[in-house]
């Protein structure tokens, strides 16, 4: 039995640190091993050998500043994980392993506002395709993330706004697809999702915080300090397509007016070119016409901009980030709409907030979520199940 302070369970809480800091990384040299969780160089080579005679990692050479190295990694056949995207009007699903491989993707169309029913049902339908195409049983899933356009109740797990899916009143994401697939499922606002996928793959890599910002059908932030999802008690930091920019502006959804959303989301802003540029106007479309000089599709895009840097500075003020990644099919526009963001927050943040801070377009595109589910899943779930599966009951005691 293990006592708390003895060998047994020093070894044991240091193992878990080792096998933690790979599974957030994804990959990592013995050096860097070390340097991450505080532990000795001589601990840590006998740890990692203990883990790879287990099956729970895997050790390939490599090399670090011009001289070899050993990476370690998360053994393939530890297990695999599930990323399921809900967007407005797809479905996209991704399987992962936990060295941070995509092993299958996929996206459909889908009219997610319609019938929540409809959508977990072709969720679990493609979920199991694409496990069947990685021949990996399904009782190698340990996790799935779980992806939503809306901001999720921390109390209930329910969304936070009817008004957002009202097809989806009453229903527990998290427990309907558990249910359907028999693994536990994590469930965050595609922001959050975004802002993970974004910083364990693409743009943020290598900082602590940030804020990802994704502008839709509505306009959310997802806030990243220290590393960490930052949700609030409530589970609705980041709403900040909801800041006010004008009290006489239009109604909002939310009940207020001029909100910022009501200045940048597509709803409100593709009827403006509707009438010169025709009524099957999509904001993906409208990027690609500014790219290629249509004027008027310039002059939005740049408004659209200039309103979202007033919401950056805003997040500049109060938590003064590093860096803001813009995600979603504005992105696309590229200096067209990130030149004005910037404008915008010189203009109105702190000046010494600004110096810091860099604006970036994101580096996934439309894959920012789902492969932010699967991050999810790595940093939700626990190392014994990995440990207890792996290691024999009465391993040695190395300090």
């Amino acid at each position: 039995m293990e006592t708390p302070g003895s060998q047994t369970s020093l070894h044991r809480a240091n193992l878990e640190r080792v096998v933690r800091a790979v599974r957030m990384a994804g990959s990592l040299t013995q050096a860097e091993i070390a340097r991450t969780t505080g532990l000795s160089a001589a601990t840590v080579s006998n740890i990692v050998r203990e883990l790879k005679d287990g099956g729970t990692v895997e050790v390939t050479p490599t090399s670090a500043g011009g001289r070899r190295a050993r990476s370690v990694s998360l053994s393939g056949s530890a297990g695999i994980v599930i990323g399921v995207d809900f967007g407005h009007t797809h479905l996209r699903v991704a399987v992962g392993n936990l060295a941070h491989q995509v092993l299958a993707e996929e996206s459909e169309p889908l009219d997610v506002d319609a019938s929540s029913a409809q959508g977990f049902g072709r969720a679990e339908e493609l979920v199991n395709r694409l496990i069947a195409a990685t021949g990996i049983g399904q009782d190698k899933v340990i996790g799935v993330g779980l992806g939503v356009p809306g901001p999720i109740d921390v109390e209930s797990g329910t969304l936070g706004s009817t008004s957002i899916l009202p097809g989806w009143t009453g229903i527990n994401p998290s427990e309907e697809l558990a249910g359907r697939l028999g693994v536990p499922v994590y469930v965050d606002n595609d922001a959050n999702l975004g802002a993970l996928g974004e910083l364990v793959w693409g743009a943020g890599r290598g900082v602590r915080d940030l804020a990802y910002i994704k502008v839709a059908s509505g306009v959310g932030a997802g806030l990243v300090i220290d590393g960490q999802i930052y949700r609030g008690p409530g589970g609705t930091a980041g709403e900040i397509g909801h800041i006010t920019l004008d009290e006489s502006g239009p109604v909002c959804r939310c009940g207020n007016r001029g909100c910022l959303e009501t200045f940048t989301a597509a709803r409100y802003v593709l009827p403006l070119l509707q009438s010169s540029h025709g009524a099957d106007l999509t904001m993906e479309r409208v990027v690609r016409m500014a790219r290629e000089g249509d004027p008027g599709c310039r002059r939005v895009i740049a408004d659209v901009g200039r309103h979202i840097g007033s919401g950056v500075a805003n997040l500049c003020n109060l938590l003064n980030p590093s860096r803001v990644v813009l995600g979603g099919d504005l992105a696309e526009a590229g200096e067209l709409v990130l030149g004005p963001i910037r404008d915008s927050v010189s203009r109105y943040a702190i000046p010494s907030a600004a110096r810091q801070l860099s604006v970036l377009p994101g580096a996934l595109g439309g894959r920012a979520e789902v492969l932010g589910a699967l991050a999810l899943v790595l940093s939700e779930m626990g190392d014994s199940t990995l440990l207890d599966s792996a290691l024999p009951a009465s391993a040695p005691a190395f300090t």
